[in-house]
């Protein structure tokens, strides 16, 4: 069935009418398209409301977030108590479950970011507990998990991870990066039943925020990470995956150059239906918050002195560019986590090294993160063709920003955070991602952000406001931004052709204030010019 949409706003365009036929744009413009529509063309009645191509997610875990929907979830506040409420509860209705498991709590809640082990003694004192942080960086654990793991106050910190102590050495609760995987390691894993099944709620739960595509940043992952693979690779041959997706192959931290022919092969094996595998993922350093972001410049103390610690570097930047150089010769994408100064430009070293040996090629490497960017390296994007791939619900005034970040972060760096206008003025091609279950994966909240550098519905000043985006560009940057990204090119604009992935929202934020922008809803979601999602009111 065609469908015309008309009576609003079409993004992007002057035209006052879209048609849709067989799951594609045929054309935009006025009367002459509304001439075309026949007898069984269906007429969505915009009403004023913004027609968008959708969302497209550049950077997210939807297998982890899915699963997470159904674990022990603390996202979504901040109180101790009421994190103790929910573990209490949940291992109240799980009784046969031997591990407690989920996450979604913020450093900001304990002094200095780390957990203890005996708040979760009190509410499970029998069974392990290990509960991932709202960034993934880091753990809380109970006394019995790490008991079952052998860690003790003899236990060493790994070179890729720390683990909390107390004043005598012993186990404090809290592991940071890699120390997690001496708990997580004992953690059952997820049944295939319950990969696919979290992947399926995920879908769900996208296409009711309008994310009609998206990248998952971590594939067949190791390092201590769940790898989630087979539900990708099931959906996309059973045809339960309704949305394209690529999927970002994990780069092995401690494997090398060795691994990348099992890449080129799960290139091959994982790319299926609406799922293509031909990124590799390379995580380069950690979070600001607990230290292990690589910065050019030491983190400070708690009395404002400068420390022997610039982060943790997961990946040897020294043969960073020999391993891109390869991948982007054998034409894959390169997906950087990039979040300090250092591996920002650590990053952009190894594109310039793979420009240089390869040519420019259409690979389109991308930088997820970029909480800290130097000026320099900000001018570097555009000649190099690297994408700035944004998680713009990152960059305002909040608990964890300013109270276990910029004390720590040496004052010039601290105001080089979050450099979204710096890098649209330097015409660098910007992307958007949620990083989801990290943070929300509502992309309106992410362009509310971005455009106001304020959480919505928070009274703070704003997060050094000369970084603002425009809504438009905001918005371009979760639409065509990405879909450049995904190498989803007949989509991501309003443009006969393109796959009819469209939202219709219920109003439109370019024209009404932008601190109302949150406060926009999803009203319908199609993909390939199918309705996946409508609201009560639609």
């Amino acid at each position: 069935m065609d469908l015309l949409f008309t009576g609003g706003p079409l993004f992007g365009t002057d035209a006052s009418a879209l048609l849709v036929r067989d799951g594609r744009i045929l054309a935009t413009g006025h009367d002459e398209v509304r001439e075309l529509a026949g007898p069984r063309t269906e007429v969505v009645d915009l009403r004023g409301r913004l027609l968008l191509p959708g969302f497209q997610d550049a950077h997210v875990h939807a297998v982890l977030g899915g699963l997470e929907l159904g674990q022990c979830d603390l996202s979504g506040t901040t109180d101790v108590g009421e994190y103790l409420r929910r573990v209490r509860a949940y291992a109240d209705a799980h009784p046969d479950q031997e591990w407690i498991a989920g996450g979604g709590w913020s450093m900001e809640s304990f002094p200095g970011g780390v957990p203890g082990r005996g708040l979760l003694d009190e509410v499970v004192p029998g069974r392990p507990v290990f509960l991932m942080n709202r960034d993934h960086h880091a753990a809380w654990v109970n006394s019995r998990a790490l008991e079952l793991a052998g860690v003790t106050a003899r236990t060493p910190d790994p070179a890729d991870g720390r683990i909390d102590r107390e004043a005598g050495g012993e186990p404090a609760g809290g592991l940071q990066e890699g120390a997690m995987a001496l708990v997580a390691a004992l953690v059952p894993a997820a049944t295939p039943a319950d990969r696919l099944a979290g992947l399926l709620r995920a879908q769900r739960l996208l296409h009711s925020l309008g994310v009609t595509a998206w990248q998952d940043a971590m594939l067949c992952a190791t390092n201590g990470y769940p790898d989630v693979s087979d539900a990708y690779l099931t959906a996309a041959t059973d045809g339960t995956l309704v949305s394209p997706v690529v999927g970002a192959l994990w780069w092995d931290r401690e494997l090398g150059a060795a691994q990348i022919p099992s890449l080129v092969d799960k290139r091959d094996r994982f790319t299926v239906g609406p799922l293509r595998c031909g990124t590799v993922k390379f995580m380069l350093d950690g979070v600001a918050e607990n230290f292990t972001a690589a910065m050019t410049a030491p983190y400070r103390d708690a009395c404002g002195h400068p420390t022997a610690n610039s982060g943790l570097s997961f990946i040897d930047f020294a043969a960073l560019p020999g391993y891109v150089t390869e991948l982007d010769r054998l034409g894959f994408q390169a997906h950087f986590h990039a979040l300090g100064d250092r591996a920002v430009r650590a990053a952009l070293d190894a594109v310039a090294a793979a420009r240089a040996a390869n040519g420019p090629g259409d690979t389109r490497p991308h930088l997820a993160h970029l909480q800290v960017v130097h000026p320099e390296d900000v001018r570097r994007f555009r000649p190099l063709g690297a994408t700035a791939n944004l998680q713009a619900l990152w960059a305002a005034h909040e608990p964890q920003m300013d109270e276990l970040t910029i004390p720590f972060l040496d004052p010039q760096l601290a105001g080089w955070q979050y450099p979204f206008g710096d890098l649209h003025r330097a015409g660098a091609r910007l992307a958007a991602g949620s990083d989801w279950p990290v943070s929300s994966p509502d992309p309106l909240q992410a362009v509310h952000v971005a455009v106001n550098r304020v959480l919505p519905g928070q009274d703070r000043p704003a997060f050094l406001p000369g970084q603002r985006l425009d809504v438009a560009t905001a918005l371009r940057a979760y639409t065509s931004g990405s879909a450049y990204v995904n190498h989803l090119d007949d989509s991501g604009t309003l443009s006969a052709g393109d796959r009819a992935d469209l939202v219709v929202l219920d109003r439109d934020p370019l024209a009404g204030p932008p601190q109302e922008i949150a406060a926009a809803r999803v009203a319908i979601t199609y993909v390939a010019g199918e309705r996946v999602y409508s609201s009560r009111d639609a």
